[in-house]
């Protein structure tokens, strides 16, 4: 088969690779000269730990193992089976790290709660006051800004692989065809739209009740840190962002340890991720309303930079970026993503949300199945 694949993030990008590595012939194209948005925005995390308990959980762990997988074949991915450790500073963080040991699949995600003295043997880097981490062992990482290059040069290889940047799809022809701005047709046999964050235009033509809404993030990166940070880390106020979370203890832990103002309003959490240049990357933050702001606001990143600190127990190096991204969500966010057939033969893959680049490989398996590659 020929399969053309519009959108070269990480989804669109991982659609071409299970098309090829099933045997096919994949045209790819792509609007600007390489992925811009939540793609390249992002930790580069694939994440494990908090995910909700069924598809969610079954397709990270799945896409968990498919990274490593592809990893072995790109090394230039930086794929690292890293952990994470969620770092506990109060005893209402104890206790959400506590119950979370009592689930069901809490030894399929890796989980094991530390000490603090070994949560510092774990990772070294961690000198700040705390109370110990939860630790999840099948949380992993790979490089954002390198990973769609690495794998379009392993699809090259393959020479069943085309991809033609500067693209922008304009129309889909009947069920197998795409016209671009340039005025080409590419035709094939399947057409698979992976256009992220872009509702508008040809994607509102195919699908015009889309449930899926944007949401607006800010994050920096440092300069190098002259140590390893050996796992990828987050704070206390994550648990409240994922759903495996949920119960009582977080309860109790919102009722007596509200977010700090600034966190509370850009809906904050740290997540924190060494690449391989030895700098971190840092966030993040969540707006949903519409019209986003305009502006990067200064604040959100004050408060990253005070709870990594304070965890490091050192003053962070020199920021040197600060960014804003957008990524597509599914309205209903117990959806992993919206997969829709808008024709025979032209499906619609998108809003993954923050799960974008950790399920991405699972995704992709599965459209790949449904449209019988």
């Amino acid at each position: 088969m020929r399969v053309i694949v519009v959108g070269a993030g990480v989804l669109g990008t991982m659609h071409a690779w299970q098309a090829v590595e099933r045997g096919h012939e994949v045209v790819h194209l792509e609007r600007e000269t390489e992925a811009r948005g939540a793609s390249v925005r992002n930790f580069g995390l694939v994440w494990v730990s908090g995910r909700a308990r069924g598809e969610e959980l079954d397709t990270a762990l799945r896409a968990r193992e498919l990274w490593e997988r592809i990893g072995g074949q790109v090394p230039d991915l930086g794929f690292r089976a890293n952990g994470s450790l969620t770092a506990i500073r109060t005893e209402a963080e104890l206790a959400v790290a506590e119950q979370a040991l009592t689930l069901p699949d809490a030894a399929a995600r890796g989980y094991r709660l530390l000490d603090a003295e070994q949560t510092r043997a774990a990772d070294p880097a961690l000198r700040g006051k705390l109370l110990g981490a939860l630790w999840c062992e099948r949380d992993a990482a790979v490089e954002p800004r390198t990973a769609q290059p690495a794998l379009r040069a392993a699809l090259t290889a393959t020479g069943r692989y085309t991809f033609l940047p500067g693209r922008e799809v304009r129309d889909v022809i009947g069920e197998h065809a795409v016209r671009d701005d340039h005025g080409d047709v590419h035709t094939g046999d399947l057409v698979i739209l992976c256009t992220g964050a872009w509702l508008g235009g040809l994607v509102r033509e195919l699908a015009p009740e889309l449930p899926v809404r944007k949401v607006r993030l800010q994050m920096m990166q440092t300069d190098p840190l002259d140590e390893p940070l050996a796992t990828s880390v987050a704070d206390g106020d994550s648990f409240r962002y994922y759903p495996a979370f949920a119960g009582g203890a977080l309860d109790h832990l919102r009722e007596v340890q509200p977010q700090p103002p600034v966190a509370a309003e850009h809906k904050m959490q740290l997540l924190m991720v060494q690449r391989r240049d030895g700098g971190l990357t840092i966030g993040d933050t969540h707006e949903y309303d519409h019209p986003f702001g305009f502006d990067v606001v200064e604040d959100p990143y004050d408060h990253l930079v005070g709870v990594a600190e304070e965890l490091l127990g050192r003053p962070l190096p020199r920021i040197r970026r600060r960014w804003a991204g957008v990524y597509a969500q599914c309205v209903d966010t117990t959806r992993v993503v919206h997969r829709e057939r808008v024709r025979d033969g032209v499906w619609l893959v998108t809003g993954p949300g923050g799960r974008g680049m950790t399920c991405s490989p699972a995704i992709a398996e599965t459209t790949a199945e449904l449209a019988n590659l």
